[in-house]
Parts: C-alpha cells; sequence; structure tokens
C-alpha cells in the first residue's frame, strides 16, 4: 500500500512577532481598563498598518500577535509606522498604565497552516520579540541587510546574540524609532512604575558562564521554572517570563529593573558547569536598596538534566519565598505605624502574633483590623484575625470559645472566597472547624455526664 505523502505550504516570509511589555502587571492593576486599552490600540494604530503595507495577522496571542509580510521593506515599515503611532497615543498615559509594544522581525522559510505559521524564521522572531525593550524594534541580521537601503531608520548594533532553542547566535539591531522618547523612557531618574499591593518579584535569566551554549536551555529553563513555581504563591506578584527575559544578554542595574518592571525584589544568579557537575548561584536582591536579602550555591551532578532542573527549582523556590517573607516582615517593622498600608499592617500584626503574649495578642488585632479598612479585599487579614482570636480565647479567655469559633469560621470563610488558593485561610478555616469539633464533643459529654 503506498501512502501519498502530505503536500506542506512553504514560502519565504517576513515574520513580525510582537507582545506588550509588563502585560501582567498591567493587567493586575486594571483588567477591564487595559483589556479595552489594548483593544483600542490594537484598532487604531497597529491593524491600520499592518494592512497598509501588505501584512496579514496570523493570530493573537492574547498579549501580543503574530504577522507575516511578503516583504521585509514593507514589514519594518508596518512596525515603525504602528510603533510611532501606539508611542502617540499613549505618550499622556501615566507610565504605569502605558502600554507600549516589543517587536522582533526576522526573515524566513516558513511552513503555512489556516490559521498559524511554523518554523526556525518564526522561532527567531519571537525570540527577538523577547530582547526588544518597551516601544523598540529588533530586527535580524537578514531583515537589516533587505531593508537598509530602502527604508531610512538608525539602528544601535546589540552583536550576536544567542537565543533561546535556535542552534546559531543571531546578529540582532535594534531600531531607533525616535531617540527623544526612547532616551527619556529608559532614562535612569525616570518615575518608577507603582510597586503592586504585596511583595512583588523579578526573577532574571541566569547567566550561562559555562561557555558552553547547549547549556543555555538549562539556565533559562532553571529561571522559567523558578518563575511558575513563585507565581502559584498567592502572596507574591511574579513578573511574567517574557518582561524579565527582555534583560537577558545584558548587564542591568538591579534598582533600573525595579523601576522599570515595578518589583521590590530581583532575583539574578549564573549556572557553571565543570564536567559532570554543575554549580547555580543566586541571589535575592531588593532593588530600591540594592541590598542583598537573600544568596545560596547549589553543587548538582549532571546525570539527568530534568532531574537536575526540577531539583534545583524546588531548593531555590522553597528558599525564596521565605527569604522574601521575611525581609517583608522587616520592612513593616521600619515603618511607622500612621504610614502602614495593609500589606505592611497585616506584616506587623503576624509579627506581634507570633510572640504569643497576651499584649502582643492585644496589638495584632489592632492592626489586622486595621489593615481590614484600609483593604477589605485582602483575604489574608481576615484569616490572620481569626487565628488571632482562636489563639486568644485558647490562651488568655479574652473571649469565650465558642463565639471566638464562630467568628474564627466566618472570617476564615471570607478569606477563603476573596482567594481560594490561599494556604493561610484555608489552614484558618481547618482550625476552626478543628475547634468546633473539639466543642461538639465537649458538650456531648457533658451531655452524658448530666444526671
Amino acid at each position: 500500500m503506498v501512502h501519498e505523502r502530505v503536500r506542506v505550504e512553504r514560502r519565504l516570509s517576513a515574520i513580525l512577532a510582537a507582545d506588550v511589555a509588563g502585560y501582567s502587571r498591567l493587567m493586575h492593576n486594571d483588567e477591564e481598563a487595559t483589556h479595552a486599552k489594548l483593544t483600542a490600540l490594537l484598532a487604531g494604530g497597529v491593524e491600520p498598518a499592518i494592512a497598509e503595507h501588505g501584512g496579514r495577522i496570523v493570530k493573537n496571542t492574547g498579549d501580543g500577535f503574530l504577522a507575516e509580510f511578503p516583504s521585509a521593506v514593507e514589514a519594518v515599515r508596518a512596525a515603525m509606522q504602528f510603533q510611532s503611532r501606539i508611542n502617540e497615543l499613549t505618550s499622556d498615559d501615566a507610565e504605569d498604565r502605558r502600554i507600549l509594544f516589543r517587536v522582533g522581525l526576522n526573515i524566513g522559510d516558513i511552513i503555512v497552516e489556516s490559521h498559524d505559521i511554523f518554523g526556525d524564521g518564526v522561532n527567531i522572531a519571537a525570540r527577538l520579540e523577547s530582547i526588544a525593550e518597551p516601544g523598540g524594534i529588533c530586527i535580524s541580521q537578514t531583515v537589516f541587510n533587505h531593508a537598509r537601503d530602502k527604508v531610512p531608520f538608525d539602528v544601535e548594533e546589540a552583536g550576536e546574540q544567542t537565543l533561546k532553542n535556535i542552534a546559531r547566535p543571531v546578529h540582532v539591531y535594534r531600531i531607533i524609532i525616535d531617540p527623544g522618547p526612547r532616551t527619556a523612557t529608559l532614562k535612569r531618574g525616570g518615575p518608577a512604575l507603582a510597586l503592586p499591593d504585596k511583595p512583588s518579584v523579578a526573577v532574571l535569566p541566569l547567566t550561562n558562564m559555562s561557555g558552553d551554549p547547549e547549556q543555555e536551555f538549562v539556565s533559562d529553563g532553571i529561571a522559567e521554572d523558578v518563575i511558575t513555581a513563585l507565581s502559584r504563591y498567592p502572596s507574591l506578584f511574579v513578573i511574567a517570563r517574557n518582561s524579565s527575559f527582555t534583560y537577558k544578554g545584558r548587564a542591568v542595574d538591579v534598582r533600573q529593573v525595579g523601576r522599570e518592571l515595578g518589583v521590590r525584589y530581583v532575583l539574578e544568579g549564573s549556572v557553571r558547569k565543570a564536567g559532570s557537575r554543575i554549580r547555580v548561584t543566586a541571589q535575592l536582591i531588593e532593588a530600591a536598596s540594592s541590598n542583598h536579602v537573600w544568596a545560596e550555591r547549589y553543587d548538582r551532578d549532571l546525570a539527568d538534566v530534568f532531574a537536575v532542573q526540577d531539583e534545583l527549582t524546588e531548593a531555590l523556590t522553597t528558599a525564596i519565598a521565605p527569604a522574601i517573607a521575611d525581609a517583608e516582615l522587616r520592612r513593616a517593622m521600619r515603618r511607622p505605624p500612621g504610614s502602614l498600608d495593609a500589606w505592611a499592617a497585616y506584616q506587623r500584626g503576624l509579627w506581634h502574633l507570633s510572640k504569643a503574649t497576651a499584649d502582643d495578642d492585644e496589638i495584632a488585632e489592632k492592626f489586622f483590623r486595621q489593615a481590614i479598612d484600609l483593604d477589605p479585599t485582602f483575604g489574608g487579614s481576615y484569616s490572620a484575625l481569626g487565628l488571632y482570636q482562636l489563639q486568644a480565647a485558647a490562651l488568655y479567655q479574652k473571649m469565650g470559645l465558642r463565639d471566638a469559633q464562630r467568628s474564627a469560621e466566618a472570617l476564615a470563610r471570607r478569606a477563603v472566597a476573596l482567594d481560594g488558593a490561599d494556604a493561610e485561610a484555608r489552614s484558618c478555616l481547618g482550625w476552626a472547624l478543628q475547634a468546633a469539633a473539639r466543642l461538639k464533643m465537649r458538650w456531648r459529654r457533658l451531655s452524658e455526664l448530666s444526671p
């Protein structure tokens, strides 16, 4: 039986990959406003430029899109046109609300399907987009060669770049669209993005110091896995990979990273390989002060790459989250009580609750109620207040155990309703239900002893 080979459609195209810088932070701040603004910018700036220059949007990716053009010249013209238009449309927006695109351009032989395109050419465009600056355009050497004499633009040479999962280094150029606004955007003394209302961290790509490009996937894989693992902690705001990986291959100042991404903490590190051994070093730094919060070194035998990657990810994650919690507690204790926000008041309350004295319990209660008043949507304050009530009733008889149990259970259920992934809220609910069960058992025994 002879099987006919399915014909695959291929063609040479200019590929444009784009995404929104800091999209996860923008959505966290205001989902509806960000979605509406992004939709308006696509309709008013991006789509007309792409259509005008003969391109088509192949697919939308939530925070970005993939497009193709029959000509590198037209792709560059379209990218420059819509980036300039987006800059105009958002110039009056607050820095922490401003939507800016990063763009990568490449030429490649692609496989074409009805709603998607595939191939190394597409992958390289996506990697170029990931290292572009907000509002910027990164192009490959092939795009530069095709467009440099036909489109007027200035470039900044970025040299050979080792891109993730790309076999050979790619020579990269950054198009300078408008030097004035670009300089203002990157200015070190510029306005910082507003910090989220809970601890925020950016995990930078780990530096591959082995000199072996094949180890790049190990260093990138560890950083990506740590981002994923930390994002599962409801108490942390973690910057998405697409934003933190724009700093790959660049010498960065953590204070600048903190301002540009709107984070309080930055995790950076390196990976070195010697023979069958791998060494990972990591440092957690407070961005505003450049002070080291935590640092550690891990040595492992590189027998099974994925097993080692999983082990290192677990070790890093289980160390980083407590280190941030400890740093946040110290930070909250340094602030005057009158200047506390909800998170800091909550942290102050936890510190006093951990002392387990009658006086400290009373102070803890005041801080937890202050946190609730400042932010009624923050579940941690409710569960912490519930734990205080159970502790105060059990140790100091400040209120009846039955009243404390009922109140703590209601507070814990409120916390769970606000954030179902909050382990502390569910733990508090468990303690409250356990107290209810004990009270019921005690009542039953008393009933049996009664004449």
